[in-house]
């Protein structure tokens, strides 16, 4: 996906950093530390130079129980410092939650607005009509200076779900281009730590709505309840882990204190890979149960996914039953799509899938006809192949509605590895409808 930030283009396939500059007295780790112009502009330019392509400037601390401050004096901390970078080319984001603090950035040149209250402000939201800004649309249960007395959910990753989707449509209903919307669920603002874990280590599902997303673990209280580190101030590499994590669980903005320690986490965030899985329904089961028994064999084929080296399972699309393809004389198969980060080699990951068919009584006699397990490899980041023995991106998988249905539940709007996007334009076989278990029939 590309976020749209006004003249830049952000390519969210991988990383893209964002340096946080904190113009404020009493922020909850660096607070009073850049609050003059110059030590400031010293700091931009070093985060810059340690890899950051984003200045995120703030000039009211939004810590747990911070008070307000006005317009006017939010503006002074900022103004300056946002121009100052804009005029040098830099892309700088404006943290706020006020509309006319935003709207006076943006004409100093600040091509971000990023606001932690999620844009519930109208005033906000005409601010961001009006201008081609990037937004980053952040939840946030009440205020800051409440927002930890005791928060509640029925279920945290699902309600911030919900409550970002609806925030996003209403900014889309009211002309805003998709494409200039990244979200961020809010570590720590309105959430308890064990509920800001919770939403943390489910990233990936809000890669599923559509539209880029931000990890902002930076220094927050839920890390240092997890690493056990009191001190914000050391909290910078436990940080930088949290958001190696959020990218290989989709998340592509990083926002961040330490940019220098977080790019040098972020080196070994392993490539992602996309998995077909699939199998035909009488092959597997005793009759009437074939549904049920191919499912138990792709979730055994996904068991031993997990269990490959340097290989973590990220997600995993709805099961799909779909008509079969090219050779049609045969039963319908059940498919899904699984998403991997490995640091296995595209050739070695191969390897290890036909194992893995192998061990579930896959047999290759027919070139697609029957078979007990089909695992193919559908993308591989970063590797364009045309070899015999393997082909990437999967030549067939765009006329395959069995392969684009469910990648397109787990990554809409997902790009190749050869820039070609996945859509549904060239679909011509293998359709393919949602798996319905005898319960839910």
């Amino acid at each position: 996906m590309i976020w749209k930030c006004s003249q830049y283009a952000f390519d969210t396939r991988m990383p893209i950093i964002m340096g946080i500059l904190n113009m404020t007295p009493d922020s909850f780790s660096d607070g009073g530390t850049f609050n003059s112009f110059q030590k400031a502009m010293d700091h931009a330019h070093e985060m810059i130079e340690d890899g950051a392509l984003i200045i995120d400037v703030g000039g009211e601390s939004t810590r747990s129980g911070s008070a307000p401050v006005s317009c006017e004096e939010e503006i002074s901390r900022v103004i300056d410092v946002v121009r100052a970078l804009a005029e040098e080319g830099v892309c700088v984001s404006i943290d706020t939650r006020h509309a006319p603090v935003a709207q006076a950035a943006v004409e100093a040149g600040a091509l971000i607005i990023n606001d932690v209250s999620g844009f519930r402000d109208p005033a906000m939201v005409e601010v961001a009509k009006n201008c081609d800004a990037g937004l980053v649309v952040m939840h946030m249960q009440g205020e800051p200076a409440t927002m930890q007395d005791d928060p509640q959910y029925n279920d945290v990753v699902n309600d911030v779900y919900d409550a970002l989707k609806a925030r996003c449509a209403e900014l889309e209903e009211a002309g805003i281009a998709h494409n200039r919307i990244c979200i961020d669920p809010g570590p720590g603002f309105g959430k308890t730590k064990k509920q800001t874990v919770e939403l943390m280590r489910n990233l990936h599902e809000f890669r599923h709505m559509g539209y880029p997303v931000m990890v902002a673990a930076s220094r927050k209280s839920y890390v240092g309840y997890v690493y056990d580190i009191e001190d914000p101030l050391k909290r910078d590499a436990a940080s930088a882990a949290e958001a190696l994590l959020g990218c290989e669980l989709g998340a592509s903005i990083v926002r961040t204190h330490n940019v220098k320690v977080t790019r040098e986490a972020l080196n070994d965030l392993r490539p992602y890979a996309l998995i077909g899985i699939g199998g035909n329904l009488a092959l597997v089961a005793n009759e009437g149960e074939e549904q049920e028994g191919i499912i138990a064999q792709l979730n055994k084929a996904i068991g031993d996914m997990c269990v490959m080296p340097d290989t973590l399972l990220i997600d995993i699309s709805p099961f799909y039953v779909s008509a079969p393809a090219y050779e049609e004389n045969q039963d319908p198969f059940i498919n899904a799509v699984v998403l991997l980060r490995t640091g296995l080699p595209p050739q070695e990951l191969l390897n290890y899938l036909h194992t893995i068919e192998d061990s579930l009584g896959r047999v290759r006699e027919k070139a697609n006809g029957p078979r007990t397990c089909d695992l193919d490899i559908l993308d591989y980041q970063g590797y364009v192949s045309d070899l015999d023995i393997l082909k990437l991106p999967h030549p067939l998988m765009l006329e395959r509605d069995f392969v684009v249905s469910p990648l397109n539940d787990i990554l809409p709007g997902h790009i190749l590895a050869n820039n070609v996007e996945v859509t549904a334009d060239n679909v011509a076989v293998g359709e393919a409808h949602p798996y319905k278990s005898a319960q839910q029939a």
